[in-house]
Parts: C-alpha cells; structure tokens; sequence
C-alpha cells in the first residue's frame, strides 16, 4: 500500500507498452524507520535507453537494486518480459538476462583487471577446475577495446587503476555480458571528458543495434539529453515525472527538484511552528526527517 502523498504533489501512475520488457508498479522500500520508496511506477521498452533522475537520497540507486535483486521491495510486483518477475538475488536476476553497474562498482581492488572483469563468471579450462586465464585476458582486452579505453595491462591489481580505468571496467563487465536489460548506476561518475564520451558513444551504438534495454541514473542533464529516450525523475520516493526527453527541458526537471526543497521546507516551518504537539515525522532516504504530510 503506497503512503499518503504529499499536498500538491505529482505521482506517475501505472503505465504500459507493447514492446515493455521490464515494468513496476508500487514499489516501496523502508530501512527501518527510513523510507526508500514510497509508491514507485516505472516501465521499461525494448532497445529504449531510460534516464533515471532525482536528487541525492530521492532513492534511484535502491530502486536499480530492487531491479537487479539485491534488495527485496516491501511492497508492489515487477513483470519481466510479461511474466511475473521476483529475483531472489543478483545472480538470479543475472540469469533472467539483467546485468548492473553499481555505483561502488562492485570490484574487489586485489584482483586483476581480467579477473575483475569475469567476476562471478569466470571460465574454466575444462574438465579441470582451473581457471582460463589467458582465455580471459584475450576476451578482456576484446571488450575494452571494443569500448575505447586503453589500459595498457590486463594483470596489474584494480587498485593501482585510476577511478575512470575503474569505471570503465565495470561498464565493459556488464556490456560485454550476455544480459538484454543492463542497470547502469551513475557509469559516468568518475570518469573525464573524453573517457565518457566513449561510453556515451557505446550506448548510442548499442541503442542503435536496438537489442538491450538500459536504464541509466545520471546527474548531467547534459548526457541525458545526448543519450536517453526517456526520462523518469525520483522525488521523494515516487516518480514525479515520465516523459520522452524531447518533450521536457532543463527547466521542468529543476523545477521539480526545487519544488521537492520547497515542499521541505514549508513542511519543517510548520512542524516548528506546531511544537511538540505536532504530527509524526517522516523519514526520506537520505536519513533526514520530514514532518508527516498528512498532519
């Protein structure tokens, strides 16, 4: 069941396509006393690249781990190429063809660039149980080449890389996968001018193919408007806002984040000026305290 919304505020509703491989509907998700997610509509079309927004704490990143099977939702379903879809883990969700660039980019700094890339997916030589290592480093440098980004050695530790050589190998990890739905948490993040260039160039290439479905959270209005279809803006645990990007603008997306701090701001005014007498406090995903709408 969704909690109340707030006094003007907008929530998308329900809303579908033919060609949808993934769609949600009422998702929420609370930690505790803090509240993730509220009332959480979203849909996803086939070879359609899908900009997820909103401001920090707005709850994306939970959102994209509900999708990818990390977290479980408290309430609401997801269909997966019109069946009902509930993974029970990341690798679960894996084996339904979704993959994920995670926003701390799930590497583990001891091992190799190759190893890193097939993590969780290595490749035996078989029948034995021994790794195929030179099998990986070939396939490894395919796949970063194929992206653009140069790392000159494929056995050196993750942590001597730099943050955008990081970045890159967890996109080219989950691109290079056999996954048809790929969640993309802020792949732009730690990376310069010229490095996500190259990603936003391999998105438009794999858009244009026309075969994976991504769903991409960015900060930068700009890549968004370079790279999306669509976009679906997080406030305050809900979407606020769907639209095509050639049917909004920077303007519309500010004003909505701008309204979510007014919306804040009055409602704290009031709690002050109720004392201790007031409503109940609402907790957002940020851990910051909101009085209860509803009063």
């Amino acid at each position: 069941m969704a909690e109340q919304a707030f006094a003007g505020e907008h929530i998308v509703g329900p809303s579908s396509a033919p060609d949808d491989v993934l769609r949600v509907e009422h998702i929420a998700k609370r930690f505790g006393p803090i509240t993730a997610l509220r009332d959480v509509n979203l849909h996803l079309r086939k070879g359609e690249v899908l900009g997820l927004l909103g401001d920090n704490g707005a709850g994306k990143s939970t959102l994209i781990k509900i999708i990818c099977g990390f977290h479980k939702q408290d309430a609401g379903t997801m269909w997966l190429k019109g069946e009902p879809y509930e993974p029970k883990s990341v690798l679960d969700a894996r084996g339904h063809g979704i993959d994920t660039v995670y926003q701390d980019l799930a590497l583990i700094d001891e091992l190799s660039v190759y190893h890193n890339l097939f993590l969780r997916r290595e490749q035996l030589l078989e029948p034995t149980p021994f790794l195929a290592d030179r099998k990986m480093r070939r396939q490894s440098r395919k796949a970063l080449d194929e992206i653009g980004i140069n790392i000159p050695r494929l056995d050196v530790p993750v942590a001597r890389l730099s943050g955008g050589q990081r970045q890159a190998i967890a996109v080219a990890r989950t691109v290079s996968s056999e996954a048809d739905i790929l969640l993309l948490d802020e792949p732009l993040a730690a990376m310069g001018a010229k490095e996500g260039a190259m990603i936003l160039d391999l998105i438009a290439r794999l858009k244009a193919e026309g075969n994976v479905s991504i769903i991409m959270i960015l900060h930068n209005y700009v890549h968004v408007f370079a790279a999306c279809d669509r976009v679906s803006l997080i406030a305050d645990g809900v979407i606020a806002l769907d639209k095509p990007t050639n049917e909004t603008s920077v303007d519309e997306l500010n004003e909505i984040v701008v309204e979510e701090y007014r919306r804040a701001r009055l409602a704290a005014q009031g709690a002050n000026g109720a004392g201790a007498g007031g409503g109940g406090d609402r907790t957002t995903a940020d851990g910051g305290a909101r009085p209860d709408a509803a009063g």
